[in-house]
């Protein structure tokens, strides 16, 4: 007996595939970590906006923050945990399978 297809579904993670939360993700996932205020700027959100967004991340173990003081200010830096790093490859794959191959008539 073969194994069936894998369904382009497999791997959609419904918690990732909000604009900014995606978005989000794909900035962490090309950085180490960045700050919560390069990330404010680069998405062109208000803080509350990314805030809300962050906290959903955090609560399902995708996103780290890490708190400390420089110069003088309380700064934040988030970063993808390894489950939400492998979350959002899944995601962009489902993405794709989903799309299916580009070009083809």
């Amino acid at each position: 007996m073969s194994a069936s297809p894998a369904d382009p579904m497999d791997g959609f993670d419904t918690t990732i595939h909000a604009p900014n939360r995606l978005r989000i993700c794909a900035l962490l996932d090309t950085a180490e970590e960045a700050e919560f205020a390069t990330l404010q700027r680069e998405l062109g959100v208000s803080a509350s906006v990314l805030s809300k967004h962050v906290t959903v991340l955090v609560d399902a173990g995708y996103v780290e923050q890490r708190k400390a003081v420089r110069d003088t200010r309380q700064r934040v830096w988030l970063r993808l945990t390894r489950p939400g790093r492998d979350a959002y490859h899944a995601h962009l794959a489902a993405l794709r399978a989903i799309v299916g191959p580009q070009g083809t008539p």
